[in-house]
């Protein structure tokens, strides 16, 4: 007889950067269920919690459902033991206003899925200590300044390494697309990237590995945190660049279809920036590789600009582009759905 299994549910407030450094947005909590079912299967049962608790519901009122949207096995708590992801649902199960990817759903229509839409998120963050300093910086100063610590090794050159190399394995473990994880140009500052994959299903991994940093954080005494400019001063913010392409753009000749894109994004601006993350102006200041928050500006290998097209697409004629506005704290729902919307609805 199989032992019961824990089932992680896991959601999202909707807060993502209201609430400082200390704190994220995920959620989770435990059922237990007495006859185990097989990850990847969405035949988990829904659940509830209560809404007044997390800010999305009101006292008198309070129930929010847990509607189970992607499973994958549980890397931390291993053997049958799952991790769910829900979408949250009100009571009379319309989507909540805080489930930004039941709008991606309602975006898929035929033309779209047509389009085969593939995306490469780049999640940046910063590691802090339990002293809310970044983690690994000297006590009362400043490491060296910024030169040596992008993709370096070696004592001086990285901080926090251990956890980092959890959080990849744990990733590899429970099947998510991770690509592949860098130390940034910021000391205590790293990145992992997921994909390439589906609208969808991007933004459900990327949220499964948010959960899985912050969960492995507790563990080694580590804060992560998606704040876009953790550090005034001559210092690299946190982004989530966004790499996108369509069938159209990956066919030879496609890099027509990549201008005609860049071409509408650069009508939206101000849409995508609205919400690209908040505290995104402290970032996006036309400093340490990023455009002005203010203007547009689009170029090959230019990573000064809104919109960079990699060397390598502009030499082969087709590809994708990188999308290098959003802010580490992006919902990447949102980002999937508005490069859509923009680039294939508009």
């Amino acid at each position: 007889m199989a032992l019961a299994q824990k089932a992680e549910y896991i959601w999202m407030d909707g807060q993502e950067g209201q609430k400082g450094i200390r704190f994220n947005e995920m959620r989770s909590k435990t059922k237990v269920i007495q006859e185990p079912i097989k990850a990847g299967s969405l035949d988990f049962p829904k659940w509830s919690f209560d809404g007044s608790s997390t800010g999305q519901a009101e006292g008198r009122f309070s129930d929010c459902i847990l509607n189970p949207v992607f499973s994958c096995p549980d890397p931390i708590r291993g053997d049958n033991h799952v991790l769910v992801l829900c979408e949250v649902l009100n009571p009379d199960s319309t989507p909540h206003e805080t489930n930004t990817r039941r709008k991606i759903e309602e975006l898929l229509t035929p033309d779209v899925l047509a389009e085969e839409t593939l995306f490469g998120f780049e999640q940046e963050y910063t590691m802090f200590n339990k002293a809310a300093k970044v983690y690994g910086w000297p006590e009362g100063g400043f490491p060296h300044p910024q030169g040596p610590f992008y993709c370096g090794v070696g004592l001086e050159a990285v901080y926090g390494r251990p956890l980092v190399e959890a959080h990849m394995d744990a990733c590899i473990k429970a099947g998510l697309k991770i690509s592949g994880i860098n130390a940034e140009v910021m000391p205590g500052q790293w990145e992992f990237q997921i994909g390439p994959a589906g609208p969808l299903e991007v933004g459900d991994h990327v949220m499964v590995a948010r959960w899985l940093l912050h969960r492995l954080g507790e563990d080694f005494g580590i804060t992560c945190t998606f704040e876009p400019k953790p550090m005034e001063g001559d210092w690299n913010g946190a982004g989530a660049h966004t790499n996108y392409s369509t069938k159209s753009m990956r066919v030879d000749g496609g890099i027509k279809a990549i201008h005609a894109a860049i071409e509408k994004l650069s009508k939206k601006h101000a849409e995508h920036i609205s919400s690209y993350g908040l505290g995104n102006e402290r970032r996006l200041t036309g400093k340490h590789e990023t455009a002005n928050i203010n203007t547009f500006k689009s170029g090959v290998a230019d990573r000064g600009a809104s919109i960079r097209i990699p060397l390598g697409v502009s030499l082969e004629g087709k590809g994708y582009l990188e999308d290098r506005r959003p802010a580490a704290n992006v919902d990447p729902y949102v980002v999937a759905r508005m490069l859509i919307q923009t680039t294939l609805k508009n």
